[in-house]
């Protein structure tokens, strides 16, 4: 079965986290990073990629951290997939690198066919739409919590 990659299951939760969570201010690495439950310093390599992409935005300073670079129904799940996996567009039959007759000619252009109707259908889904499956399944986001006072 053909599974994402950690890489990709990261950046794809980071993202959506930051729609998510997101309030007024920035969503600080560290907080994504204890949500996620994972080492920040990980954390940090994913996202600088998604800033150079374009899908994030950081914001420097004591309270900065990262911020969707556009509303999140203009980001979709497709976007993250090309960022982390760095597709760029070329003939899958150059990717699927069979040099037999099958492997050109049936293989091949099958699995470009099969890729190509998943990210048609990953660009179709948005982060805005995570965020609502999330609110559906009962997951609070930390925007809409009352602030804690000591």
């Amino acid at each position: 079965m053909l599974r994402p990659s950690k890489k990709l299951v990261l950046a794809l939760e980071a993202v959506t986290d930051i729609a998510f969570h997101g309030g007024p201010e920035p969503v600080q690495s560290q907080d994504i990073a204890r949500r996620l439950i994972l080492p920040r310093r990980y954390l940090e390599q994913v996202m600088q990629q998604l800033v150079r992409a374009g899908i994030l935005r950081g914001v420097r300073g004591p309270r900065g951290g990262y911020r969707l670079a556009r509303e999140r129904n203009r980001v979709s799940v497709g976007d993250v997939v090309r960022v982390v996996r760095g597709i760029e567009e070329q003939p899958a039959q150059e990717e699927f690198g069979s040099a037999s007759e099958l492997g050109r000619k049936v293989v091949g252009p099958f699995w470009a066919n099969t890729e190509h109707e998943l990210m048609t259908r990953l660009d179709r889904v948005t982060i805005e739409d995570l965020c609502h499956r999330a609110k559906e399944r009962g997951v609070v986001s930390e925007a809409q919590r009352e602030p804690e006072f000591a």
